[in-house]
């Protein structure tokens, strides 16, 4: 192949214009992750199941008390630690098609175990397997997405595939409702919920034979011609489609499709700078986003809601989980990212101050779904924006460690939540979470660099 050809291989993915053919592909990875978000979210809708049965409690004595629920989420967070921080790299060495069966096998198969244990001890220990391969996916899925999709359409394909994959949640909610009270042939309700979020392993060979390897990467390997037929594929698909021939490749100026890179890059110019906000960005988002989202159905709880109250008022939530990312897909590619994430932050930080207020079920909703629609904004903004921040040799693995950091806060953040639950109540939580949202802002909205509509080359050169 010819260098022409071969430095092209980015450039002729970012002149396609909207498609159906982008559209199916976003679609199937989308599907892939609906078992991650399952299986991520239903850590909240179990917990009150899992305080039934007499297995954890909701706080502890300790501040670091392995029996209680924080214990739970503590190990979820720590096994996506380990994914994101020691294994994402696997993504960039083996290629985002291969991760992305594999990653969901390894969950799936954990997840299937974590089921049937009995103990506090050993329900932490496959949670935090499990929840490896939990890691591992979630980075590779951000990275396969962003290299497949054109430039003016990388936000509104995020907010697309964030959706989908939000839809799991109303399911996990729905399932966890239905279920988690019951027992049915002699197990729990939330083991079942558990066993239902283990069969992604039944679908992802059949989600797998649609997805062709990221022309990207293949052409940052040195597999021109592998990169060269997937693109070539696309492109004839996406020129049927519309009718019209495709528009002419712009290159950018030392653009190079065949280029080795290392992690140390991410503490050099330009990345330096980028690695340190989004390290404090990842810090911090978590707080807000899973410190309401792992714990809803305890925090209704403590304010003396019944557990099937509190499964019913979170299904009611979680039907919403999916509608901001909809509409998005909208406006996405519309604003800055960075000031979507800021945005999306502060309205977190003033919903959740309401909702630990409200002492009615319909307070209590209306500002549980606005904590959501926020929450999820913020949410496909990001995911989208911290991919773009970095190039194609090391954009799992870098993504992958300043991600790590969302994970390794949660683990402690978990415990500071159980702390402020125990002596402070919902409203001493939510301030805590208002706190931590509103350094969101500061750090992204300052700090961030502009990314909407441009190369991911121009970007990250």
């Amino acid at each position: 192949m010819s260098d022409a050809v071969a430095t092209t291989i980015a450039a002729r993915l970012d002149r396609l214009p909207a498609s159906r053919e982008i559209r199916r592909l976003v679609t199937l990875i989308s599907l892939g992750g609906c078992f991650e978000f399952y299986d991520l979210f239903f850590t909240a809708y179990v917990a009150p199941g899992l305080v039934k049965s007499g297995i954890l409690t909701p706080t502890t004595t300790a501040f670091f008390g392995f029996a209680g629920l924080a214990s739970f989420v503590a190990a979820t967070f720590a096994g996506m630690l380990v994914g994101t921080l020691l294994v994402s790299w696997l993504s960039d060495r083996f290629g985002r098609r291969t991760i992305f069966t594999w990653s969901l096998l390894w969950y799936s198969a954990g997840t299937l175990i974590l089921a049937f244990q009995n103990d506090a001890t050993s329900l932490d220990i496959w949670r935090f397997i499990a929840s490896v391969g939990l890691g591992v996916e979630f980075v590779n899925i951000d990275t396969y997405v962003s290299e497949l999709t054109p430039k003016d359409k990388r936000g509104s394909a995020f907010a697309f595939n964030e959706g989908i994959m939000f839809m799991a949640v109303p399911v996990a909610a729905f399932v966890s409702w239905l279920l988690v009270p019951e027992t049915i042939l002699g197990l729990d309700g939330w083991r079942w919920v558990m066993i239902v979020g283990a069969t992604g392993a039944v679908f992802v060979w059949w989600i797998r034979r649609g997805l062709p390897e990221s022309p990207r990467w293949l052409a940052q390997h040195g597999r021109l011609d592998e990169a060269e037929r997937v693109l070539g594929k696309i492109e004839g698909l996406v020129q049927q489609e519309t009718g019209q021939p495709l528009p002419p490749p712009v290159l950018i100026a030392g653009e190079t499709d065949s280029v080795k890179g290392a992690w140390i890059e991410i503490w050099r110019k330009p990345y330096l700078t980028r690695t340190i906000v989004m390290m404090a960005f990842n810090i911090l988002q978590t707080v807000g986003y899973y410190g309401f989202s792992a714990w809803v159905p305890t925090l209704l709880i403590s304010q003396g809601i019944t557990v099937t109250k509190s499964l019913e008022y979170t299904l009611i939530i979680a039907v919403a989980a999916p509608i901001s990312p909809f509409v998005a897909t909208l406006v996405a590619d519309r604003f800055e990212r960075k000031f979507q994430i800021a945005g999306a932050a502060l309205a977190v930080a003033a919903f959740g101050l309401l909702f630990s207020q409200q002492t009615t079920a319909l307070g209590v909703i209306i500002c549980g779904i606005l904590i959501t629609l926020s929450n999820n904004w913020m949410s496909l903004a990001f995911h989208a924006y911290q991919t773009e921040l970095y190039p194609t040799r090391i954009r799992a693995q870098a993504v992958g460690f300043v991600y790590s950091w969302s994970r390794l806060s949660v683990v402690f953040s978990s415990f500071v939540i159980a702390f402020f639950l125990r002596d402070y109540g919902t409203t001493g939580v939510f301030v805590f979470i208002a706190a931590c949202m509103v350094g969101v802002a500061s750090v992204v909205a300052i700090g961030g660099p502009r990314t909407r509509r441009l190369r991911l080359e121009q970007v990250a050169p």
